[in-house]
């Protein structure tokens, strides 16, 4: 997956997934079957390596089923002139798409919107004071959409971060919940998403136990709300792990 940093493609980015008023059938029963054929509180096999573009400063790429994201990570380097003295670093997030992400080209332009909560989601994780006067890049490439996109992003941004040696309070990791009907599905693909009622995002640092942000959309009961952050961060811890084997395996030398 090594790639040129400055062969950068023309992308776009999906807009945000809406309710579909004609929501087939299935999703109203009670026992429907995901399309993937996972329990509704089963997520995605992940796939997650780092180093994955030589020319960055640290990289990571990650598979969540068929959802496929790459993060290049560039820096500490020096502030541009321009911006005025910090004490603490800067940080810069970017998210966007391939052209041949979706099926659907075209699809408007919303990856300012992910890239903010990209920066949200990271912020409270980095030690920042770390790096005074200089700059991060995160520049975060979605290969192919197959849904959850901006969980994968930010957990696989985190492993890059890490990757990349910048200093952070924990590992974030991120895993979203959507609420079709009277079921919530964790780690929804692409079909469950465009149908869901309300989706709920959670960020946050598994070792701590602390929440860096929480994403909710759609109209939710306090007890669903409730359900949906326990799976969630649950989801989380154990990605967490996964994410730190990842970096172990990464470190340990190689074997002849």
């Amino acid at each position: 997956m090594a790639g040129k940093s400055g062969a950068t493609p023309t992308t776009y980015s999906p807009s945000p997934t809406t309710q579909n008023k004609k929501r087939p059938p299935i999703f109203n029963d009670v026992d429907w079957v995901r399309p993937d054929g996972r329990g509704f509180h089963q997520c995605r096999p992940a796939f997650l390596r780092t180093g994955a573009v030589n020319s960055a400063s640290g990289s990571a790429y990650a598979e969540f089923g068929n959802t496929k994201v790459i993060v290049s990570v560039f820096g500490p380097r020096e502030s541009k002139k321009a911006m005025m003295y910090s004490d603490i670093g800067r940080l810069n997030c970017n998210v966007s798409y391939t052209t041949f992400a979706t099926p659907v080209r075209g699809q408007g332009s919303d990856h300012k919107e992910f890239s903010s909560i990209l920066h949200k989601a990271l912020e409270g994780g980095i030690i920042l004071d770390s790096f005074p006067k200089t700059t991060v890049d995160v520049f975060a490439l979605v290969l192919e959409s197959g849904g959850g996109d901006l969980p994968v992003v930010i957990s696989c941004a985190s492993l890059a971060l890490a990757d990349a040696g910048i200093m952070m309070y924990d590992l974030i990791a991120s895993v979203s919940v959507s609420c079709l009907g009277k079921n919530l599905v964790i780690d929804p693909i692409s079909e469950e998403e465009s149908y869901q009622d309300g989706s709920l995002m959670i960020t946050c640092m598994p070792s701590r136990n602390e929440v860096t942000q929480l994403t909710v959309t759609g109209e939710w009961s306090t007890p669903k709300i409730h359900e949906a952050m326990e799976l969630c961060l649950d989801a989380c811890s154990k990605l967490g792990k996964i994410m730190r084997s990842c970096l172990k395996e990464a470190a340990s030398p190689v074997q002849e």
